[in-house]
Order: structure tokens, then C-alpha cells, then sequence
């Protein structure tokens, strides 16, 4: 597209593809990212199961942020076990809340903690357990532009106020003196769905910019001033890649797998960093010494120059009682293994296995779950 849109334009190109971006997840047309088994469900279907006959079926749903990993660990687990079939709905971390609040499924998935007010309204206790940590990128379309963009935590919060409309916006230039950018709109994409990925970009935007925190503040489902929604990390990958002038946020497996520009972003100490498994487990090493007994932490604009700042850990959700022992029973042995021989097909799809100290609070944690 050699004439850029305006933004008017850019607002109905971007719902045109949002439509498209929800029917492909839900259809199954999405290509899931590089690394997993080879016969892997998508979005919005159910990850692998075992195909073996007579073994019970234990469904789940939730975060699309962790679904790649996910998806790779029920397949090999179901490999070495042909009783466990584990049925996975990647439809995101407000829906997975919901659903297992309701117990529609048998356990859940996100990327942003429970609230009290959740917890308290669920029938039962429900643990959270951490399974690995990844990073949210910001990533862009940019017309004639395939080079690396610097952004500070209060730009991007300026880009998805409102206040900063185009792309040769001094704002931008500031952050990345020499790089000529064109004079082009910007449009904004976001998610529409409830969503994990969501909580863990507006949580490290509302600890930079008091402005933000007011009018947007921190949920898995926010009132965005402008732009567009697309589902699942998926839908918004798409919708950055197929409009010009577009700027989003998706977890960095969608961004490589894709092959969307992705910047580099200011941290806490003021070092400009891309996201990747150093990064990431640098903003981990704080909190790790510190983890609370619920697990319930964030670790966005973490201390360290060399920490990523919009780094989380993603959690799988478990009541603390199942109604089918069989099945937590089974659950609990497929957890022991995924945060321990599980954990080495993690750096391969773009994610940090967990730090040894909460691998061994979380083997203790899940001792909690009453199989008997």
C-alpha cells in the first residue's frame, strides 16, 4: 500500500481485519508458532491430547499468552501418558477466570492474577500456579520502515491515550534521534477480549504514567480511549501485520513467529531493551527471593538495567479441591512434570523457564491439592 491511510481510513481497515483476525481464530485458520509438535491444535481449539481410547478428557481455558508452550507440553506429556488427555481453549485470561468460576472447565489459565474479589467469588479455593515467564512487545507496521524503534513506558502510554498521533511525532523522534519516520497516522491496536497479555502491558504502563493509571488503569479488560480490539494475541498480531501505520502489543513468541518489528523499551534503570530470555529472567530474579505464598506477584518495571520491563509470569489455576479427585490427581502429576522436565522446551518458543527457588515453593504448593 504505497498512499498512507488517514486515520478515519485506518480505524475501518483495522475493524475489517479485527472481523477477519476473530473468525481465523476461530475457525482454526491461524498457523501456530514454530517449535511445537507437529500436529498442534490452534487458537482458540483445544491444545493436544492423547489419542488413546478410554482415558478421560480434563478441559481447560484461558490466556492465549502461554498457549504456544502449553500446547507443546500436553503433546509430549500425552506421548509418555496415554491416560491424560488434556484439552486446552486458548480464549483468554478473562474467559478462563469466568469459566472456571463457573466450573465449566477443570482448571484455568492467566496472565494476570485473580483479584480478592474473584477469588472470594469462586466456590472453592483456587491456587495460582506459575508455569513459565514471557514478555509483551510493542510491535509495529511502519510504511517504508523495517529498522528497530527505542520507546520509553510514558510514550507508549501517550501513543495509547491518544495524545501521540503520528508516526514523526517529536515525542518519537526524542527516543530515536536519526530514524526517519514518516508523517503518517498511527493506529492503535488492542485487545478485545479479556486478556492477560492486557493486564501485563497496562500494569507496567500505569507504574509509568500517573495519567494512564487515572483514565485506563490495570484489568484484564480496560476502556481504551482509541483504537481497535482484536482477539487473542493472534487477532492482534494480525491486525498489525496486514495495516499500515499500526502499533500493538502481543507476547514475543506472536511477534517472532510472525515476523513483526518489535522495539526495544526503557527500563527502570534507563536502559532501552528487546525483550529475550535474558532479559526476562533478569526481571524475574528480584521477585524470586521475594515470592509471596499465593504467587500472585508482577514483575513489570522491575529494578536492573538489564531486566525487560513488561516481563510476567503466567499461571495455570487449580482449585485447592477439585470435585474430581481422579483428574486432580492426574493434574497435580502433570504440573510436577511441567515445572520440571517440562521447563526445557521453554527457551526454544520464546519463554524463561521458571527460577529454581519457585520451582521448589511451587512443588510444595501443589502438596495443597486434595487428590484423596
Amino acid at each position: 500500500m504505497n498512499t498512507i491511510l488517514r486515520q478515519t481510513g485506518h480505524v475501518r481497515a483495522l475493524a475489517l481485519i479485527a472481523t477477519t483476525a476473530v473468525f481465523t481464530a476461530c475457525s482454526g485458520g491461524q498457523t501456530p508458532p514454530s517449535g511445537q509438535a507437529a500436529s498442534p491444535a490452534l487458537p482458540g481449539q483445544g491444545a493436544p491430547a492423547a489419542d488413546g481410547g478410554g482415558a478421560d478428557q480434563i478441559n481447560g481455558a484461558g490466556a492465549t499468552f502461554p498457549y504456544p508452550i502449553y500446547s507443546k507440553w500436553f503433546s509430549e506429556y500425552a506421548k509418555e501418558h496415554a491416560d491424560v488427555r488434556i484439552n486446552y481453549q486458548s480464549i483468554g485470561s478473562g474467559g478462563g477466570i469466568r469459566q472456571l468460576t463457573a466450573q465449566t472447565v477443570f482448571f484455568g489459565a492467566t496472565d494476570g492474577p485473580m483479584t480478592d474479589e474473584q477469588l472470594k467469588s469462586a466456590p472453592g479455593p483456587i491456587l495460582h500456579l506459575p508455569t513459565v515467564l514471557g514478555a509483551v512487545v510493542p510491535v509495529y507496521n511502519i510504511p517504508d520502515f523495517t529498522g528497530d524503534l527505542k520507546f520509553s513506558g510514558p510514550l507508549l502510554a501517550d501513543i495509547y491515550l491518544g495524545h501521540v498521533k503520528k508516526w514523526n511525532d517529536a515525542a518519537i523522534a526524542k527516543e530515536n534521534p536519526g530514524v526517519k519516520l514518516p508523517a503518517a497516522d498511527i493506529a492503535v491496536a488492542h485487545r478485545s477480549d479479556g486478556s492477560g497479555t492486557t493486564y501485563i502491558f497496562v500494569d507496567f504502563l500505569s507504574k509509568v504514567s500517573p495519567e494512564f493509571k487515572q483514565k485506563v488503569g490495570v484489568a484484564t479488560s480496560v476502556n481504551w480511549p482509541v483504537g481497535v480490539g482484536g482477539k487473542g494475541n493472534e487477532g492482534v498480531a494480525g491486525l498489525v501485520k496486514q495495516t499500515p501505520g499500526t502499533i500493538g502489543y502481543v507476547e514475543l513468541i506472536y511477534a517472532l513467529q510472525n515476523k513483526i518489528p518489535y522495539g526495544a523499551v526503557k527500563n527502570k534503570a534507563g536502559t532501552y531493551l528487546k525483550a529475550s530470555l535474558e532479559s526476562v529472567t533478569a526481571a524475574a530474579a528480584a521477585s524470586a527471593a521475594s515470592m509471596p505464598a499465593d504467587f500472585r506477584v508482577s514483575i513489570t518495571d522491575a529494578d536492573g538495567k538489564d531486566a525487560y520491563p513488561i516481563s510476567s509470569y503466567t499461571w495455570l489455576l487449580l482449585y485447592e479441591s477439585p470435585t474430581d479427585k481422579a483428574k486432580g490427581k492426574k493434574m497435580v502429576e502433570f504440573m510436577r512434570w511441567a515445572i520440571t522436565d517440562g521447563e526445557a522446551y521453554a527457551k526454544d518458543l520464546g519463554y524463561a523457564p521458571l527460577p529454581d527457588s519457585v520451582v521448589k515453593l511451587e512443588q510444595d504448593a501443589l502438596g495443597k491439592i486434595k487428590v484423596q
